[in-house]
């Protein structure tokens, strides 16, 4: 199955974010998804056999319980496809924080505006 098959479910992507704070035991991963998407505990399970198949998360045997974790590996895959598109919303995000910055300065520089409304921005005086 390729990466965007697994990643295309939203369960699947809820479960990766669970994981991506750290290793989680499965019935609470469970207990979340289930709440969140009104599936049975046999549909989550499926869908971390499915990551654990295609190799995003592992599976470590703690006693009874099974803790689950992300492993990023398949995601260096989806990293490296995204590359080569990232530089249609880089550039607009560089240039969004280089207005933002302009707009900051913009206001640091502006006068204060005095308590009578005098003063500040052009317009916005007290004066008709």
């Amino acid at each position: 199955m390729h990466a965007f098959d697994v990643l295309g479910d939203p369960v699947r992507r809820r479960i990766l974010e669970l994981l991506a704070d750290g290793e989680r035991p499965a019935g609470e991963v469970g207990a979340v998804v289930q709440a969140e998407f009104g599936i049975s505990q046999p549909a989550v399970s499926q869908h971390l056999r499915v990551l654990r198949e295609n190799g995003f998360a592992i599976v470590r045997a703690q006693g009874a319980r099974r803790l689950y974790a992300v492993d990023p590996t398949p995601l260096v895959e989806v990293d490296r496809w995204l590359a080569r598109y990232r530089r249609f919303w880089e550039q607009r995000l560089d240039a969004l924080g280089t207005e933002l910055a302009r707009g900051r300065r913009e206001r640091r520089s502006a006068p204060p505006a005095s308590e009578d409304g005098v003063g500040g921005p052009a317009g916005s005086g007290g004066q008709p």
